[in-house]
């Protein structure tokens, strides 16, 4: 076996690097979890760290114990002496490369929110710099203990000397990178949307979107509303058109022509019809949008847009719901074809 073709981990020292010190001082690896105990007197089997979790948990989401569960299986049964670690730091911003040396150990007097260790020999440490966007990526992981598979061979490398293989563009590794952030980020607003605000509170969550859209807006009381939730207008007492009669859903399903019909049913001449839902519609209800130009469907994905576009005008009871701040993320570089 060539020098560093073990298995290679990636670990966090928690979300704002507190076990830092612990690491790179007292060579160590750790994870939190204090409440589970010492994991080495659970069955080594998944199944039963599984139910230890639930057991320990009894609160925690259902679809994060089998995550949860994999870390610390891992940790404990999966991650061997010799194998590689890579620990990007938050205090010193530098990525930390070391090989494992002990066995799984539990210790709650060194760092008690960390007792889950495994002693560390370091053996360099690499600006953020020297590696690709892709790699850092990798690492960056939301889960604070994770296997390091697409890019191992790059940290490998960088133990080794020698100039890391190439296994995409960097390019396009950005390019994915800012894909997933606003994917992510489209899908974290639409999730608070439909948990937060179900039936009428949409509604005025809506009213406000089209008021810092530079609309007037009145919302219907509570109860039946015959349809029309939300009246919108541009002049003080909502005598001028255009009269715009808003109905919003916020069921995440997809809605389809007879509903969107009877919201044009109640569009009298010269006012315009608007529909929003979190979901989306039929083919055949914006077939039907399409062939009435005093019509306007927005689903999930348009309000998201809409959304975003206008977010810093909300005000702050809306700004605490949707809890958003404004990052930059690189932007894919086009390639002449000349570059090609």
């Amino acid at each position: 076996m060539a020098k560093y073709d073990n298995p290679i981990w990636g670990i966090h020292a928690g979300k704002t690097g507190d076990a830092d010190k612990l690491f790179l001082k007292g060579n160590f690896v750790a994870l939190g979890w204090l409440k589970i105990g010492d994991l080495s007197v659970i069955q080594p089997k998944r199944e039963s760290f599984m139910a230890k979790l639930k057991e320990v948990y009894p609160d925690k989401k259902v679809r994060a114990i089998p995550i949860d569960t994999g870390q610390l299986y891992r940790f404990v049964h999966e991650m061997k002496k010799d194998d590689l670690v890579v620990y990007p730091s938050k205090i010193d911003k530098l990525i930390h490369i070391g090989r494992v040396t002990g066995e799984y150990n539990y210790d709650i007097k060194k760092e008690p929110g960390y007792p889950h260790q495994r002693s560390v020999e370091w053996l360099n440490s690499y600006p953020r710099t020297h590696f690709t966007q892709g790699a850092l990526y990798e690492i960056g992981s939301a889960m604070s203990f994770i296997s390091i598979k697409n890019y191992a061979d790059e940290y490998r490398a960088a133990l080794e000397g020698v100039k890391a293989p190439v296994l995409e563009e960097e390019e396009d590794a950005v390019a994915h990178i800012a894909e997933d952030i606003e994917y992510n980020t489209r899908d974290f607003i639409l999730k608070r949307l439909s948990q937060e605000l179900k039936g009428h509170p949409l509604a005025e969550f809506i009213a406000h979107l089209l008021n810092v859209m530079g609309y007037r807006t009145r919302v219907s009381p509570e109860g039946p509303d015959g349809g029309i939730d939300i009246i919108a207008h541009k002049d003080e007492l909502g005598f001028e058109p255009p009269i715009i009669k808003v109905q919003v859903k916020s069921t995440g399903g997809s809605i389809g022509d007879p509903v969107v019909t009877a919201l044009y049913g109640k569009v009298s001449s010269g006012e315009y019809g608007l529909f929003v839902t979190l979901g989306t519609f039929t083919n055949q209800a914006k077939s039907f949008s399409k062939s009435k130009s005093n019509l306007r469907l927005i689903d999930g994905d348009e309000l998201v847009s809409l959304i975003l576009q206008h977010y810093e005008k909300f005000d702050s009871q809306y700004k605490g719901l949707i809890p958003l701040r404004k990052v930059y993320v690189p932007e894919a570089i086009e390639k002449g074809e000349d570059e090609e």
